[in-house]
């Protein structure tokens, strides 16, 4: 149940469809970034979501699930690709550049829902490719 859950959530991302991410996920969710604050709480996610889309589109590419067996954390990995759409403060321009990066996510599932989201991937190789163009 735990990968259903995921595939839902990675297919709403997929589709740019932040409503229905954000009906997966608890109330009082947990969101870790690979770089940045912890924020809590779906609004916070949301906010989040929202500067994401205005300056990145992005495609979760062979995502593969990992699950314990009390269902209550699992794990994706997969190819994350993108394009920088619109400059974010403190990174590079912003030039409509294509990147491809590794990602790993880690998920608490509480009552059937996403209750933390912890994200993982290496900066320096997205910096890298940016600043290629």
């Amino acid at each position: 149940m735990p990968a259903d859950l995921l595939r839902r959530y990675y297919a709403a991302f997929n589709r740019g469809d932040s409503a229905a991410m954000l009906e997966l996920l608890t109330d009082d969710v947990v969101h870790e970034p690979s770089q940045g604050a912890v924020r809590e709480g779906k609004q916070a996610f949301a906010d989040f979501l929202d500067h994401m889309n205005r300056c990145y589109r992005e495609q979760v590419i062979d995502p593969i699930f990992l699950t314990s067996a009390d269902g209550a954390r699992a794990a994706a990995e997969f190819m994350l690709e993108g394009e920088y759409l619109a400059t974010d403060p403190g990174l590079p321009p912003a030039t409509g550049q294509r990147y491809r990066l590794r990602v790993g996510a880690f998920f608490a599932i509480a009552d059937g829902r996403i209750a933390r989201v912890s994200n993982h991937y290496n900066l320096a190789d997205w910096l890298d490719q940016v600043k290629r163009g």
